[in-house]
C-alpha cells in the first residue's frame, strides 16, 4: 500500500495516510492523481502564492519500477503564470526514489516562517532548518545535502524560485528540471528550499511485468528515434525544423535561420564529454556539455533543443558556447530556459519597436553581454528583470499595452520553441492546452515525424494531409489522441521519448504492462484512452472552475495576423526560392472541429454527458 503525505508548513505538521488506491488507479497516478487532489482542495478563491495552495510531488505507477523509462515524477499546484491549472515534469532519480520509499504523493500547504527543506526517509518526514541553504545555488544546496544524506536525491530551487520569478523551475539532479508553469515560485513562496529523499526498500512488482519490461527497453533502445537521440540528444532537431520552417527567431519575426549549422547537434557536439540517462532509461539522451575556456567557461547537462532556440535564433545569437553558458546559469539558478528566452527575445523586440528607451543596456539582437545581463536581471528582480519577471504576459502590460501584439504566450505561460504557422497541429496544442503554451500537452509528432503507420493505424480513413504539417485538416482528432496518450504517459510516470516521440512503444504496449503490473487490472485500449481523456477534462474542468473558457484557448495575435514565408534549402544553405508563403493560423477553425470531437460545448467547456461518461459526474456543479 503507497501512502500520500500532507504536510503543513505553516503548522509544521506532517500527516502521512494510505493512498485511496481507487482514486489513484482511476488516475494512473502522477500527473492525474495530482490533478484530482488539486481540483478537490484549491479552489478559485485561492491565489498561486496564498498559503492555502498546493505545491505537489507525485508518482506514477509505473515510477521506479522495472518498465523503460520510468524516472518521471510530477509537481503540481496552481500556477504563477496562469493562474489556473499548472504542473510540470521531470525526470532523473528524484521520482524513483520517492516511489521506493513508498510514496504516491507529497502535498504541501503552508509557509514556513524560516527557510525549510524536508528529509524524507522511507515512510518518515522531518521538517528541517535550511537558512543555511538560503540564497544558495543549485549545485551547493544539491551538495550539500547530498554529502548530509548519502543516499539522498535532492529537488531544489535556486535563487529564481526564492525570488518568486513566476517562470521558475524545480531542479532534480542539479541538470533536470520540472520547469514550467513556476513551480519553483509556488516552493519559494513557502519558504521551502529542498526536498531530499532516501529510500530503502524497492518497488514491488513481479516477475512477468518485470520479463515484459525487459522486453520494451530493448524494443526501445533498438527503434529508430532511441538511436539518433542515443547519439545527438535533441539538438539533432536543428537541421530537421529549420528546413520546414520551424525554428523560432527574433520572437517568431522570422522561422529560419541561415546559420543553424553553429548551433546545431554537429556543433554541440564538440563541447560534449559524455552522455547519461535518467533512471531505468535505454535512450541516454542527455548530452553534457563543457566550454573550457574564455568569458563563457562552464560545465552543464545539456542544452536541449529548446535551449538551444531559445538562447540563440529567439534572441537573434549564433554563438553556442554563450548558449551553453546561459543553460548553465538558468540550471544553477532554477528559471525555465523556454521561458527565460522567450521574455528576452520579448524585450528586444520592445527595444527594437521604440518601447523600451532610457534603459542601460543595448537591447539589440545578439548582443550576448546584454542577454547575459538580462538573465541575471531577472534571475535576481533587478531593474528591468523585475518586470521581465513576471512573464510577457504581464510584462507586456506594464511596458506598453501595445506590446501584448508580440508578447507570446498562451493562457500567461510562454510559447515554446515551435512555429504554430508552419506546424498546425501544435499551432491547435499551443492553443488548448490546459497548462498553457505547451508541446509536450500533446506531443502531436505523428505528421512531423511522417509516421505513416501510425497514422493509418489510428485514423484509417484520413488521407495525406494528416501527414502534413502545413495542413490544417485531421489536426483535431489527432491532438485528441495525442493529449490523451501523453496524459497517460505522464500519469505513469514515463517518458515520452519511449512513446510519442517515435511510437517505440505504443499504447498496446502499455496496456500490456498494466495487465501484468497488477493482475486485478482488466485495461484494454479503450479503457486506458478513456483514463487519459478523463485526465484532461478534469484539468479542463479545474480550469473552468478558475474561469477560463475558449477565449482562453488563443493563440498570440503574431500567428493569427502575420503572414510568414518558408524558403527552400539546398545542402542546408537558405534559397531565395519560396517553399510556403502568406502562412497564417486558422485557429477558429480548427477549435469548432476539436470542440465537437471531444464533445465539449462550443466555449470549450466538456458536456453533462462527457462527465458522465467518463465517471466525473461530481464535476457537474460547475
Amino acid at each position: 500500500m503507497f501512502l500520500t503525505a500532507y504536510i503543513n508548513l505553516e503548522k509544521n505538521k506532517v500527516d502521512v495516510k494510505e493512498s485511496p488506491q481507487e482514486e489513484v488507479i482511476k488516475f494512473l497516478g502522477s500527473r492525474g492523481y495530482a490533478a484530482k487532489i488539486l481540483y478537490d482542495n484549491v479552489g478559485p478563491e485561492i491565489k498561486p502564492y496564498d498559503v492555502a495552495n498546493m505545491l505537489i510531488f507525485s508518482t506514477g505507477l509505473f515510477t521506479g519500477t522495472a518498465w523503460p523509462t520510468s524516472a518521471r515524477f510530477t509537481v503540481t499546484a496552481k500556477s504563477p503564470a496562469t493562474e489556473a491549472y499548472g504542473y510540470a515534469n521531470s525526470g532523473g532519480f528524484f521520482g524513483p526514489e520517492l516511489r521506493r520509499a513508498g510514496f504516491d504523493a507529497i502535498v504541501i500547504k503552508g509557509k514556513a516562517e524560516k527557510p525549510v527543506y524536508l528529509h524524507i526517509k522511507d515512510e518518515n518526514i522531518e521538517i528541517k532548518s535550511a537558512e543555511h541553504l538560503w540564497n544558495k545555488k543549485v549545485s551547493e544546496v544539491s551538495g550539500k545535502l547530498k554529502s548530509k544524506y548519502n543516499r539522498g536525491q535532492v529537488a531544489c530551487i535556486g535563487p529564481a524560485g526564492e525570488n518568486m520569478v513566476r517562470f521558475s523551475s524545480i531542479m532534480v539532479n542539479e541538470g533536470r528540471a520540472a520547469g514550467r508553469c513556476g513551480m519553483g515560485a509556488v516552493m519559494g513562496s513557502k519558504k521551502l528550499k529542498a526536498v531530499v529523499v532516501e529510500a530503502s526498500q524497492k518497488v514491488p512488482f513481479n516477475d512477468d511485468f518485470k520479463m515484459t519490461a525487459i522486453k520494451k527497453a530493448k524494443k526501445l533502445k533498438d527503434h529508430p528515434s532511441a538511436v539518433v537521440y542515443r547519439e545527438w540528444g535533441t539538438p539533432i532537431l536543428i537541421n530537421f525544423k529549420n528546413h520546414r520552417g520551424d525554428l523560432p527567431a527574433k520572437n517568431h519575426q522570422e522561422v529560419q535561420v541561415k546559420d543553424q549549422n553553429k548551433i546545431n547537434a554537429q556543433a554541440l557536439d564538440k563541447y560534449v564529454y559524455k552522455n547519461t540517462g535518467c533512471y531505468a532509461c535505454p535512450v541516454r539522451c542527455s548530452r553534457h556539455s563543457r566550454v573550457e575556456q574564455g568569458p563563457y567557461k562552464c560545465d552543464t547537462e545539456g542544452p536541449e533543443y529548446e535551449t538551444i532556440d531559445s538562447f540563440g535564433p529567439m534572441v537573434g545569437n549564433d554563438d553556442l558556447e554563450m548558449i551553453i553558458y546561459a543553460n548553465e546559469i538558468c540550471d544553477e539558478n532554477g528559471i525555465d530556459t523556454i521561458s527565460s528566452g522567450v521574455v528576452i527575445a520579448f524585450a528586444m523586440e520592445c527595444y527594437q519597436k521604440g518601447y523600451l528607451k532610457d534603459i542601460e543596456l543595448n537591447l539589440e539582437w545578439g548582443n550576448k553581454e546584454a542577454i547575459i545581463k538580462l538573465l541575471k536581471m531577472i534571475i535576481h528582480r533587478e531593474g528591468l528583470g523585475d518586470i521581465l519577471a513576471e512573464g510577457v504576459m504581464r510584462a507586456s502590460k506594464k511596458i506598453d499595452p501595445e506590446t501584448q501584439k508580440f508578447a507570446l504566450h498562451v493562457k500567461g505561460l510562454e510559447t515554446p520553441q515551435q512555429e504554430p504557422r508552419t506546424n498546425r497541429g501544435l499551432a491547435l496544442g499551443h492553443a488548448t492546452s490546459n497548462r498553457g503554451a505547451d508541446h509536450l500537452y500533446g506531443l502531436s509528432t505523428i505528421d512531423q515525424t511522417q509516421n505513416e503507420e501510425i497514422a493509418n493505424k489510428y485514423f484509417p480513413e484520413s488521407d495525406s494531409d494528416i501527414l502534413d504539417v502545413f495542413s490544417q485538416k485531421y489536426k483535431p482528432e489527432m491532438l485528441k489522441f495525442t493529449e490523451e496518450f501523453s496524459a497517460i504517459s505522464d500519469a505513469l510516470g514515463i517518458c515520452k521519448f519511449s512513446t510519442l516521440e517515435g511510437y517505440a512503444l505504443d499504447v498496446a504496449d502499455i496496456v500490456e504492462g498494466l495487465n501484468e503490473f497488477d493482475e486485478s487490472f482488466k485495461f484494454d485500449f479503450e479503457s486506458l484512452m478513456k483514463t487519459g481523456e478523463r485526465i484532461i477534462n478534469l484539468e479542463r474542468m479545474y480550469n473552468y472552475k478558475n474561469g477560463m473558457n475558449r477565449e482562453d484557448d488563443i493563440l498570440p495575435e503574431r500567428f493569427l495576423n502575420e503572414p510568414v514565408d518558408v524558403y527552400k534549402e539546398e545542402e542546408g544553405i537558405l534559397t531565395k526560392e519560396l517553399f510556403k508563403e502568406n502562412l497564417t493560423v486558422d485557429l477558429d477553425e480548427m477549435l469548432d472541429s476539436y470542440y465537437q470531437i471531444r464533445k465539449w460545448n462550443k466555449e470549450g467547456i466538456p458536456t453533462k454527458e462527457k462527465l458522465k461518461e467518463l465517471d466525473l459526474d461530481y464535476l457537474l456543479k460547475y
